[in-house]
């Protein structure tokens, strides 16, 4: 495994079991609307992205980034990989400080945002060389964020999960992938399009539908 993926897994295991232990912790770095509207507490849009609401969210995504990173590794590289982790994190949770703007007490955590925008990256340059469960990774993909917007839309009482982090997440990794290898997205159009429909949804439910509601 490599180093910098190792860490990452390690402090993010190493914070959310601080923060599942320690309430306080919790709520002091978690991603809320109100705290970062009023005041200004941007290190949330950061530090949300190492809390996770319980052992099995964040395994989940640890093993979602284990099977995905190395490909963005070895077609990033560690800098690429860094960029599109965390900026793929920070830019779902802008995405959901606007989309909840005026919900100043919604909250999330979760590395979602991170992890979505590395699986978007990696299926972007090898869609059907990831195995998951013998599941080709664009399908693979397609069922993640089928899911994440599924919860999205429909969200549970007292669901932390950042569940909108992933489409800023996914259309970050996204795009820094086509503007890196343009080349690789045109081969693999079709199968990026089988994989951006649960977003491609998302979008219209969030952008179109409700302006003409």
């Amino acid at each position: 495994m490599n180093i910098v993926l190792l860490i990452i897994i390690v402090i993010t295991c190493v914070v959310s079991y601080i923060g599942l232990q320690q309430p306080e912790f919790f709520q002091k770095y978690k991603f809320e609307v109100g705290a970062i509207q009023r005041r200004k507490e941007y290190l949330r849009l950061l530090s949300a992205g190492f809390l996770h609401g319980d052992f099995m969210h964040l395994f989940f995504n640890m093993y979602t980034l284990y099977i995905f990173a190395p490909i963005a590794l070895i077609g990033f590289h560690v800098y690429g990989f860094l960029i599109i982790y965390f900026g793929s994190m920070i830019l779902g949770n802008v995405f959901c400080l606007y989309h909840y703007r005026n919900v100043p007490f919604y909250s999330a955590i979760g590395a979602s945002g991170g992890v979505s925008g590395i699986l978007f990256a990696a299926v972007a340059l090898a869609p059907n060389e990831i195995r998951i469960w013998f599941i080709p990774g664009f399908l693979f993909g397609a069922l993640y964020f089928g899911y994440s917007v599924y919860m999205m839309l429909n969200p549970r009482a007292n669901d932390n999960i950042g569940h909108a982090a992933h489409l800023g997440g996914a259309f970050f990794g996204l795009v820094y992938a086509v503007i890196a290898y343009p080349e690789f997205a045109m081969q693999n159009a079709l199968y990026i399009g089988i994989m951006a429909l649960p977003l491609i949804y998302l979008s219209y439910e969030i952008f179109i539908k409700k302006r003409i509601g």
